[in-house]
């Protein structure tokens, strides 16, 4: 089998591993090395800069010991098999870059052998890229859970970010569809790193020469709609894994049936796409915007709203602490005003010290005002009156929903221009808006 052939099957085999990331780190260039890693990021995506880069995503290979359900590469699975050596892998990598095809590496693997005999080999690609090429890109290394503590350091010695796939959000599902890992197994390895990274840092005020470990961190990966666990049960695990392990992303993966079992949904089940949506926008609200999971959802309401963003929802659910004064509230409260963001909410900090605010203003300074008029008083704005909670959730209806256009993953597009949600058939445009508002009166 050629170099090409193994690349088609390999990326390939990697699809399904989410990437789409700033990478978080700002290393130049250097006389007699290649390339740079001046804040990159990963896949297709656009740095502060402005500048969209990618890299090569692949696994080290596909050909799996393990025999996990849902995963295409499992050993049970008849499918077409490859493995590069580290060799082929970093001269494949040099050459793309050479030819301005990408500008990083994002590493996989399948388990080949053993966690430790796999670990070796794309420690193997690292040393080669990061010694003999003197490749100073942007690398993000998938760790193996059950490899040795001290290939994992060596892994962090040399990539830029690591990550360990917890795959699944609970105990129980992993030892249904994934008998061969075992949550310790996951746990360990994150804790590692975690500790190791904090000791690094501290290693770098004192020697400044110090070799950095993941300087961009660790990111961590669960499949979504695979297993029955509910958005809050996920949310309170992702919640869990920011503190104690200090990640910079928990990424979610909408499932994708591709492995016909009886324990899984059926191969003609669409991808909870809405679900992963909402799960980001939740993340955002826990990384940016200081909330906790208890406040999102709960054990009585466990599940998003499919036509609210969680941030709405949670503002028409606590209405009792609107209207704020948006020259007179604290950080925290502004945040929590739908259509004001961390940005904005900063903004509006300033600029009131320097004087009055009113709608014009807040307009220029960031805010979306269709959204935060409902639950905002200002100079020259008294609100806009006893509005009952059905008319202000109407109001407040996800357009992701309705409108076409780029947007995230929001609904699932239907080729005659139609839209559904979970439970809901497709409806045209206007009809599910009724249909939407209507559901939201039923519930409220």
């Amino acid at each position: 089998m050629d170099l090409m052939e193994k690349l088609s099957i390999l990326a390939d085999s990697a699809k399904y591993d989410v990437a789409c990331t700033s990478s978080g780190v700002d290393r130049g260039g250097a006389p007699g090395a290649l390339g740079s890693c001046h804040a990159p990021g990963i896949c297709h995506t656009f740095t502060a800069d402005g500048r969209c880069v990618s890299l090569l995503k692949v696994l080290m290979t596909n050909i799996c010991a393990y025999d996990c359900r849902y995963c295409t590469n499992r050993r049970s699975e008849d499918r077409p098999r490859a493995a590069f050596t580290p060799e082929e892998l970093a001269e494949l990598t040099i050459q793309f870059y050479r030819r301005n095809y990408i500008e990083g590496l994002f590493l996989s693997s399948a388990v080949l052998v053993s966690p430790d005999y796999t670990m070796e080999r794309m420690i193997r690609v690292l040393e080669l890229l990061r010694g003999p090429h003197r490749f100073r890109g942007y690398i993000h290394a998938k760790t193996i859970p059950g490899a040795d503590p001290a290939l994992v350091h060596r892994m962090g010695l040399l990539a830029d970010r690591l990550s360990v796939n917890i795959e699944l959000p609970s105990e129980a599902s992993l030892k249904l569809l994934a008998p061969d890992k075992q949550k310790t197994g996951i746990l360990r390895p994150m804790g590692l790193i975690a500790r190791t990274a904090a000791e690094n840092r501290r290693e770098l005020t004192v020697y400044r020469h110090a070799p950095a470990f993941a300087p961009a961190g660790q990111s961590t990966q669960m499949i979504v709609g695979a297993s029955p666990e509910s958005d809050y049960q996920i949310l309170r695990l992702t919640e869990g894994l920011y503190q104690k392990y200090s990640l910079k992303r928990v990424f979610f993966s909408a499932y994708v049936p591709v492995c016909r079992d009886e324990r899984l949904p059926a191969l003609d089940t669409k991808p909870p796409l809405l679900r992963e949506h909402r799960l980001y926008q939740a993340d955002w609200l826990l990384r940016y915007y200081q909330f906790s999971a208890g406040e999102i959802l709960s054990p009585e309401a466990p599940n998003f709203d499919p036509w609210l963003d969680p941030k709405c929802n949670w503002a028409l659910h606590h209405l009792d602490q609107f209207p704020v004064d948006v020259e007179r509230c604290d950080y925290e409260m502004l945040l929590r005003v739908p259509g004001i963001g961390p940005k904005s909410a900063r903004r509006i900090r300033t600029a009131r010290r320097h004087g009055r605010l009113r709608l014009e203003d807040l307009r220029r300074i960031g805010v979306v005002l269709r959204r935060a008029r409902y639950f905002i008083v200002c100079s020259g704005y008294a609100g806009p009156g006893r509005l009952s909670r059905v008319t202000v959730a109407q109001a407040l209806l996800d357009p992701g929903v309705f409108e076409g256009g780029a947007r995230q993953l929001s609904l699932f597009d239907d080729p005659a221009g139609r839209l559904s949600a979970p439970d809901h058939p497709a409806l045209p445009m206007a009809a599910a808006r009724e249909e939407a508002a209507a559901w939201l009166s039923r519930r409220m």
